[in-house]
């Protein structure tokens, strides 16, 4: 176990924790190592434990692994975490920039402050070019004045480290990688070991060149780096849905289970990509294999694999339509945090699948997708008030999710929208544009997190 250090630890427990030979105790190492094997539970029980008493690397631990669980209330966690530690740890104030960078509801001013957290870790020598990259490629309205092209050349002239992959992030942005294949092989052969990334790179550009030795030995070099746990079986997920992209010629879902599969005994999360996989290729895989498929996810405890067998008994498409089914396996998904479980619940009970209406379900479920950042729930909120289907009719409460809706960025829901303004009284107005306001503030300041739903009225 690795030495830990804090000051304000009794002497007599630091000697009993270093003496980790004793089973239950918190152990730091046994918490990374679970964390790289997928198991999160023992991950987060021995960072907590250890972060508790004060230690420092738990601590961030435990915020990288919040970071990854995709959970949007515990990504606000480590947000917290990352900025208490900011002042202690100077290479944290890079970590919050990654995090805010990469944030999918990060707001203008979550964005100004990544940009300047990762310039000045770029100035103090820190690893930060490709956050960076992703920045600016990502938010060009943001940056109006900022030439990113001209930085990277900059940065390839200077010969810092990472440049040469912002070369290829900026090729993958322009849809380039044809014209530039040569560079982008060469960049990212090199650069393997360092950025697992480039195994998709390399997986695109080897089937857009129909390279089949140099795929077949690229997916046999990615296999063995996941079960040495030096490449991560998401890493080889992104590899296998290169390798059935329809845009980038026949779909080989052969090639892609055979890459999962012996990785999936491991990384159970791995039977879910399986099961996408043919889910995704109805004529490459059996219904059975894809149930299959599923049962080892569900075994297991995946709320993934419950999410997508409830799409499918939903559908009825693979297997026989069966909403009862359907909303079991989504009640799961969506009590594991799948928030778009939460979304088709809402369809479930709104609709009647299951032989009759069921309007607080479908609101409660509804507005837990929406919150979570689902327009497609705003927009259909906005429907049920409108049309009052077992919800009484509120135009202000359907004015309101329309405009939130309307980030889809889709013209018939703008359209939808700007219809519901029509109908509004001008005290209506005022009403409507004040719980527009408190709605954005809470989802704001609690993103993905479920809040009573004092002003929805239902029969």
């Amino acid at each position: 176990m690795a030495v830990l250090q804090s000051s304000s630890l009794p002497c007599c427990l630091a000697v009993v924790l270093l003496l980790a030979g004793c089973t239950g105790l918190p152990d730091q190492r046994l918490g990374r190592e679970a964390y790289q094997r997928g198991d999160l539970d023992t991950a987060e029980r021995n960072f907590r434990q250890l972060a508790d008493l004060g230690y420092v690397e738990a601590r961030l631990g435990l915020a990288d692994l919040y970071v990854n669980s995709g959970d949007p209330a515990k990504i606000q966690e480590a947000k917290a975490i990352y900025r208490q530690l900011a002042g202690q740890l100077p290479r944290i104030a890079a970590r919050l920039g990654r995090l805010l960078a990469g944030s999918p509801d990060a707001s203008a001013a979550d964005l100004h402050e990544a940009s300047e957290l990762l310039e000045q870790a770029n100035a103090d020598g820190e690893a930060v070019l490709l956050p960076l990259t992703r920045l600016y490629l990502e938010h060009p309205q943001r940056f109006p004045t900022l030439d990113i092209r001209q930085r990277i050349t900059q940065w390839r002239a200077e010969n810092r480290p990472q440049a040469e992959l912002a070369q290829v992030f900026l090729y993958r942005s322009e849809n380039s990688q044809v014209e530039h294949r040569d560079e982008i092989e060469r960049i990212c052969t090199a650069a393997l070991v360092d950025n697992d990334s480039c195994y998709v790179d390399l997986a695109v550009i080897y089937r857009q060149g129909q390279q089949v030795d140099k795929q077949q030995a690229l997916l046999e070099r990615l296999g063995q780096a996941v079960r040495a746990g030096r490449v991560s079986p998401q890493r080889a997920e992104a590899v296998a849905r290169v390798l059935c992209n329809p845009e980038l010629g026949t779909p080989n879902v052969d090639a892609a289970r055979a890459l999962l599969e012996p990785l999936a005994a491991e990384y159970p999360v791995l039977w879910v990509s399986l099961a996408r996989l043919v889910y995704d290729n109805p004529g490459q895989g059996s219904a059975e294999q894809l149930v299959g498929y599923l049962d080892k996810g569900r075994t297991a405890d995946l709320a993934r694999a419950e999410l997508l067998s409830g799409r499918l008994y939903l559908e009825g498409k693979r297997v026989i339509c069966d909403p009862f089914q359907a909303e079991r396996h989504l009640l799961a998904a969506s009590a594991g945090g799948e928030a778009s479980a939460d979304f088709l619940l809402g369809r479930i009970y709104w609709q009647g699948f299951l032989g009759r209406v069921y309007p607080d379900k479908a609101l409660r479920h509804l507005l837990a997708a929406a919150r979570s950042g689902d327009a497609k729930a705003d927009l259909t909120l906005a429907h049920m008030f409108n049309r009052s289907r077992g919800v009484l009719p509120n135009p202000v409460n359907a004015w309101v999710f329309a405009q939130l809706a309307v980030r889809s960025a889709r013209p018939e829901d703008a359209e939808f929208a700007a219809l519901l303004d029509t109908l509004l009284t001008p005290e209506q107005r005022v009403e409507a544009g004040r719980v527009l306001r408190a709605e954005r503030d809470y989802r704001a300041a609690t993103p993905g997190a479920l809040m009573r739903a004092a002003t929805l009225q239902s029969h």
